[in-house]
């Protein structure tokens, strides 16, 4: 497993992380287990939990994937061979129950932080990330932007004040953004500039076939400011392994047992998808494999965020690091996304 580094900082990362967002739902605390067992043993030392988590949110699982994490972590006693990262949640999505709906407040990421340092059995996040903005912009599929005059934002300055406070305490070594925008991207880097604070080492936002719209705006920010992408849902929910090509929901696939996720399932997703894994097919390759390798193969990504179910779509995740896509696939690749630019924003 290749490594890379994170942002500007001497932490080498796999080019594959492990996404962890399924356990205590879909998964069992056993199969977190086994996924990390397997995860490591193949060379990844990057692990990726949000405070959120598992998905979908309910109160009743709130935090049972960084407990299962953190158990993990202490029956193995491997934490300093590991680059665990989490996430402070932002306002919406129905997270009522989380500190009376969270805000990226100083008092909220301090109380997240804690919460996050105690499920994990750790003192240190080597990665705490804002999961999504505190103020109003273009992310989680919105590709127009709206101004609202009068909305009621947390001022960027003062979430990033929180995290500098935390990196100064020990409690965090490195930061990050996730779901953000150029604009939002800027206003941490300048307010580190200006303030002398600790600075963003990353940014994790969606990208795959379906969906590259982080290659306008944020791609250019990533590569010239060394705050490189780290790429979630990879696999579009598992839309680009044609598992729901034709009206198909596999038994216990994500997408049959939740409705709410329609992200990649328009019209148009399913024939670009269609014509991935058709293009994956010709070439000998599995669409999976083909899918995650061009994500991983793309310079401004510093690691390619995989999640599965079971342990043999783990292994199929896990070997795509060891393909490399030919000339002739990556210029076809080019071709389909000209045809469908942006399918499933």
């Amino acid at each position: 497993m290749k490594t890379r580094k994170l942002g500007r900082t001497d932490i080498e990362v796999s080019e594959i992380c492990l996404g962890t967002m399924t356990w205590g739902e879909q998964n069992t605390e056993q199969q977190a287990f086994d996924q990390l067992d397997l995860a490591t043993a193949e060379g990844v030392n990057f692990i990726d939990a949000a405070e959120m988590y598992p998905v979908p949110p309910r109160p009743e699982t709130q935090g049972l994937t960084e407990t299962y994490l953190g158990n993990w972590l202490a029956k193995r006693g491997r934490r300093d061979d590991l680059v665990i990262a989490s996430k402070v949640a932002g306002p919406g999505n129905g997270l009522t129950y989380l500190r009376n709906g969270p805000r990226l407040t100083r008092a909220h990421i301090r109380q997240a932080c804690d919460d996050s340092l105690r499920r994990l059995q750790t003192d240190y996040i080597d990665l705490y990330q804002v999961h999504w903005p505190d103020r109003n912009a273009n992310f989680f599929g919105k590709l127009g932007y709206q101004h609202s005059e009068d909305e009621q934002a947390t001022p960027i300055e003062e979430t990033l004040s929180a995290l500098a406070e935390l990196v100064e305490e020990g409690k965090v070594r490195h930061i990050g953004i996730s779901n953000e925008t150029p604009w939002g991207t800027s206003e941490y880097l300048r307010l580190s500039r200006e303030r002398n604070w600790p600075r963003i080492v990353s940014v994790q936002n969606p990208y795959n076939l379906l969906n590259r719209t982080f290659e306008v705006g944020m791609a250019e920010v990533a590569c010239r400011e060394q705050v490189g992408l780290l790429a979630y849902s990879p696999l579009a929910f598992g839309m680009l392994s044609g598992k729901y090509l034709d009206g198909r929901r596999p038994e216990g696939a994500r997408m049959t047992l939740y409705e709410r996720f329609t992200r990649y399932t328009s019209g148009r997703g399913a024939e670009a998808t269609r014509a991935y894994v058709d293009l994956a097919a010709s070439h000998g390759l599995s669409p999976v494999q083909m899918s995650l390798a061009y994500v991983t193969s793309r310079g401004f990504v510093t690691s390619n965020i995989i999640g599965a179910t079971t342990l043999d779509q783990l292994r199929e995740n896990l070997g795509s690091a060891s393909v490399s896509l030919e000339d002739d696939v990556l210029a076809a690749i080019e071709d389909l996304n000209r045809e469908y630019t942006y399918p499933c924003p």
